[in-house]
């Protein structure tokens, strides 16, 4: 039997590599000398040693993009754990999970960069979009004024995209902007007939657009579009008396639809969120039943059971939340107490509760902040905004939570 450190070649020809696991076999060599057998499989291993040297250098070395190197990353890993080579095949696995957390670390990099980005973007846009509004609604320097628009179109298309929906907004508050400035200019310039007329048609065409929104269940972003749609009736002038009592009615009559329509299903939301009130009632109430804490260990997961048919109840209206969530807090600070006083005679028992409890919180915060990002997804600003307290709430807790944790260390 013929043996190197990494390797040995047995008595029938069967060829193992050595690795932390112990031996595996990786081939058979029938002809020729052992020493010629393990100098083969050395000769696999220094070729799989160079594709992670070259994979180290194109990472650390070029702007290679994260996914295209994690999967270059795990490529390798594959063909390290499957390798027919005698080697150090552990440093390379040692090797490649450094170039995991390299890659990881420049992922982060690279986001925060975009979001920088991005946020920059939006100050720029932002900044674009007030002062072409103002130029709109101020300027009567009309040569200059529509330059500068002009300019600043230009500046928002070299200006780096952001989210859909801001961008869109921003857009529709640009180009609402140039409308209105085109309009009082050429309104400047008109007699006052003409005046009246382009008010009339411009005014018509905000009714038309009241109009075809008035069935629009998309409560938020319709809700900014009249808003949008009540300031291009401000800024387009007055038309005729009897043109615009008339106009103002239909655009009135569009908007009191759409409000009361959305009223209705906000007046069925809240029914159902006071539906979910008496159930969070009825746990509050066997929550505290558990008081006083006598057994902290069955008391906390009790109270786990609880956490969890708790979130799944779903929001509740305001004015009963903080006294709902408040009085579960008190139930929780009570466990809590009496944990630490347990900890005091079972230290390891006590730290796994401890632990769990901020598992638990944490997974509640997870979902909570999927809820939330799916609202502002969808653009439901009342459950985002409900979401965000109930968000604080929790890591309020979790704080505390970890502040116990943090005692056991």
């Amino acid at each position: 039997m013929t043996t190197d450190p990494w390797g040995r070649v047995d008595e029938d020809g069967t060829v193992y590599v050595r690795t932390a696991e112990g031996e595996r076999a990786v081939g058979s060599w029938q002809a020729g000398e052992p020493e010629e057998a393990l100098a083969y499989f050395r000769r696999k291993f220094e070729e799989l040693a160079g594709q992670v040297q070259l994979l180290e250098q194109r990472v650390r070395g070029t702007d290679l993009a994260p996914a295209q190197a994690e999967s270059g990353i795990a490529k390798l890993r594959e063909a390290v754990a499957e390798a027919h080579a005698i080697g150090d095949l552990g440093s390379l696995q040692d090797r490649l999970t450094a170039l995991t957390d390299y890659v990881g670390h420049r992922r982060e990099e690279v986001r925060a960069a975009r979001d920088q980005a991005r946020a920059q973007a939006r100050e720029t846009k932002e900044r674009i979009v007030s002062e072409a509004e103002r130029i709109a609604e101020e300027t009567t320097h009309w040569k200059s004024g529509g330059e500068r628009l002009r300019q600043l179109v230009e500046e928002w298309k070299a200006a780096e995209r952001i989210d859909r929906a801001t961008e869109a907004t921003l857009w529709k508050r640009l180009s609402a902007a140039r409308t209105a400035f085109a309009k009082r200019r050429k309104a400047y310039f008109s007699s006052l007939d003409e005046q009246r007329d382009a008010v009339r048609t411009a005014k018509e065409r905000i009714v038309t657009e009241a109009e075809s929104l008035a069935g629009s269940t998309d409560w938020n972003t319709t809700a900014a579009a009249y808003r949008e749609l009540m300031r291009q009736w401000k800024v387009a002038g007055r038309a005729s008396r009897e043109v615009e009592d008339e106009l103002w009615a239909r655009f009135k009559g569009a908007q009191d639809l759409f409000f009361q329509a959305r009223s209705a299903v906000y007046a069925e939301r809240d029914a159902s969120f006071a539906a979910n009130a008496e159930v969070k009632e009825g746990l509050l109430a066997e929550a505290e039943k558990l008081l006083p804490i006598t057994d902290a260990r069955t008391a906390r997961a009790a109270m786990r059971g609880l956490l969890e048919r708790w979130e799944a109840a779903g929001p509740v209206p305001r004015e009963q939340r903080d006294r709902l969530e408040g009085g579960l807090r008190k139930v929780e600070d009570a466990i809590r107490r009496a944990e630490e006083t347990e900890w005091k005679r079972t230290n390891p028992e006590a730290r796994a509760r401890a632990q769990d409890t901020v598992n638990q919180l944490r997974r509640s915060i997870e979902q909570l902040e999927g809820r939330l990002a799916k609202a502002r997804a969808a653009g439901r600003d009342k459950d985002a905004k409900e979401a965000e307290e109930a968000l604080a709430a929790r890591r309020s807790w979790l704080e505390e939570a970890e502040r116990t944790l943090a005692e056991f260390s």
